[in-house]
């Protein structure tokens, strides 16, 4: 039996919400499995619960005030529910969180320990996670602060999550991590052990690589990906900006000119490979001819689509020191600019697969009549609903693009 402040957890019910990164989601559903073994069952759809659990981002400012939002959105749905805060954004202000009314318990992590953790509720896709903290402390960044130092699991172990994911019926498994590619800190092992191992787990069917910095996605990674039986072409690599000049206010480990070869060696060698790059716009020190410069380079890499953030001011960081200070309306306005450069550039990415035959995953969520799923490079597909396709991989040539909404539709 679990007791908290005379609160007796045993056979209660328990909602979660998750906000921020893939890794959240990943630890959200383990937390969810324990306290499952423990008595605490999932609320159904409408039904109150009796516990509140609320896994939180503090990335951005933006990040925190969704949070608050949902701490207090939450309660309301719930109002006599015991209301739980974990996540970021209580290991960076947990007296804030701590003094929000409504909440009655907040977790902090111990941030010296690796604690792995699996997705497995009812998505199609499963999140693995492979490492946790960083090392880097970008000048803009509080990750190192909320997550710690660079750690990680033994890879047999994470071998072993990855199978039983698998055997449960997993089809897909997306490693996540704050910093990936710094795999094996804590153990002595490398992010290129990892894989090769992983590709041996026959249970699952495909893997996919979430963010890797570029200074760590080695070519022989790349090259392994290349002759993968499991491993997906699909590779979200942090840009963060393309001026030379801001990447060195931001303490970035690589030039634009690397991080152009390095997207020029995954299309000679995976040429149908999808690439999604993350931009920071409005970072402090950015002047308008760094981000015209920055816009120009953008335009001449090859990449699938750009996940572009509005640079937001972070307590203790050293970038506060930067000057000058971009204006909320410049950050939006070079915000809009890369957003309609991203969205030419998935349509060019997209127009070049029509024709070529992939193996689509289809989820179960049902959007009226229809269904949808992701080739292994990641271009999304639609089709008439139909339960014989949920979770199995269907080999579909892709034809009929629909411009307005990015997808294949097939019929």
């Amino acid at each position: 039996m679990i007791m908290i402040d005379n609160f007796i957890f045993q056979n209660k019910k328990a909602v979660y919400y998750t906000l921020g990164c893939k890794l959240n989601f990943a630890e959200t559903s383990t937390l969810g499995k324990y306290l499952s073994e423990q008595g605490i069952q999932k609320a159904g759809a409408g039904e109150k619960a009796d516990i509140c659990i609320v896994n939180t981002c503090s990335v951005t400012e933006l990040a925190d005030k969704k949070c608050r939002q949902a701490i207090r959105r939450i309660k309301k749905q719930h109002p006599d529910a015991f209301m739980i805060v974990t996540g970021c954004y209580t290991q960076l202000k947990p007296e804030e969180v701590r003094q929000m009314e409504g909440v009655d318990l907040i977790l902090e992590k111990d941030l010296t320990k690796f604690v792995p953790s699996c997705s497995q509720d009812d998505r199609t896709r499963h999140f693995l996670k492979v490492q946790d903290g960083c090392d880097y402390y970008c000048t803009y960044c509080t990750i190192p602060f909320a997550r710690g130092r660079s750690r990680n699991g033994k890879i047999e172990d994470l071998v072993q999550m990855a199978e039983t994911a698998g055997k449960e019926g997993g089809k897909e498994i997306v490693l996540t991590g704050v910093n990936i590619g710094d795999f094996g800190k804590t153990t002595g092992e490398t992010f290129f052990d990892l894989i090769q191992a992983l590709d041996k787990a026959e249970s699952i069917e495909r893997f996919r690589i979430s963010s890797i910095e570029p200074n760590l996605l080695t070519d022989k990674i790349l090259e392994f990906v290349a002759h993968s039986q499991r491993f997906a072409p699909h590779f979200h690599i942090p840009l963060q900006a393309g001026s030379n000049e801001v990447l060195k206010l931001m303490h970035r480990k690589y030039t634009t000119e690397f991080f152009q070869s390095k997207l020029e060696k995954i299309k000679t060698i995976l040429p149908n490979a999808f690439i999604g790059v993350d931009v920071i716009v409005g970072m402090r020190g950015e002047t308008p001819a760094y981000f015209e410069d920055a816009k120009r380079f953008l335009e001449a890499l090859p990449f699938s689509q750009l996940h572009v953030f509005s640079y937001s001011e972070r307590p203790g960081t050293m970038a506060l020191k930067i000057e000058p200070v971009v204006s909320p309306k410049e950050k939006q306005e070079r915000s809009k600019q890369l957003l309609e450069l991203s969205d030419r550039k998935l349509k060019e990415f997209y127009r070049s697969q029509a024709g070529t035959t992939h193996q689509v995953l289809f989820e179960h969520t049902k959007r009226g009549d229809k269904m949808h799923g992701f080739t292994e490079n990641y271009v999304k597909v639609e089709a008439d609903y139909s339960t014989g396709w949920i979770n199995k991989l269907t080999t579909i040539t892709l034809n009929n693009f629909d411009e307005e909404t990015n997808c294949y539709r097939h019929s």
